[in-house]
């Protein structure tokens, strides 16, 4: 598929196209689903943070997942969706995983802090696979500007990945080595 300017609905049988707008309008509903429950975790997160930097780094985090959650629901109505959330099994695991580190390491240690980015980085690459392939099938469904939105998600989930490295790297992961 060659020619960028058609979209599928051009180069395919209706079914055909049907079928891949199917697994389009699923993987909305389960990103959908897995930002409304991120924006649940992240308060608590920010909470368990010993470094105020990572503190702000979550909560900073938690208004763009909000604007997440509404961009989605852009998307939704951009290609003529009812917005419905489908539970999203990978994103439930993950978000449990950060709990778990909360529940097993010690209060007020880098230790810590080093594992709330560690799960907090698993997240942000869940949500750059889901967004990246979004985005990519948004295009090839011919929604363009769906495309140009879950391209601007993709992009805020790259730079939230980026700023837990940088935090890491800076002083929390030598901070947590120390301990």
């Amino acid at each position: 598929m060659k020619n960028s300017n058609k979209s599928i609905w051009d180069m395919f049988s209706k079914e055909e196209s049907e079928n891949l707008k199917d697994l389009f309008v699923d993987g909305l509903k389960d990103i959908y689903w897995a930002e409304q429950h991120l924006t649940e975790a992240l308060p608590k997160m920010a909470q368990a943070a010993t470094s105020d930097e990572l503190r702000a780094a979550f909560e900073m985090h938690l208004t763009e997942t909000e604007s997440h959650v509404m961009r989605v629901e852009q998307v939704f109505e951009l290609i003529g969706e009812e917005a419905e959330a489908k539970h999203c099994p990978a994103m439930e695991g993950l978000v449990e995983e950060g709990e778990e580190i909360i529940d097993t390491t010690k209060e007020g240690t880098f230790v810590r802090d080093c594992g709330l980015i560690m799960a907090a980085q698993k997240v942000e690459h869940y949500e750059i696979g889901s967004y990246g392939s979004l985005r990519t099938v948004a295009r090839l469904l011919g929604y363009h500007e769906a495309a140009d939105i879950l391209q601007t998600i993709l992009d805020e989930e790259g730079a939230a990945d980026q700023k837990l490295t940088a935090l890491a790297e800076a002083t929390i992961n030598e901070e947590a080595a120390q301990e």
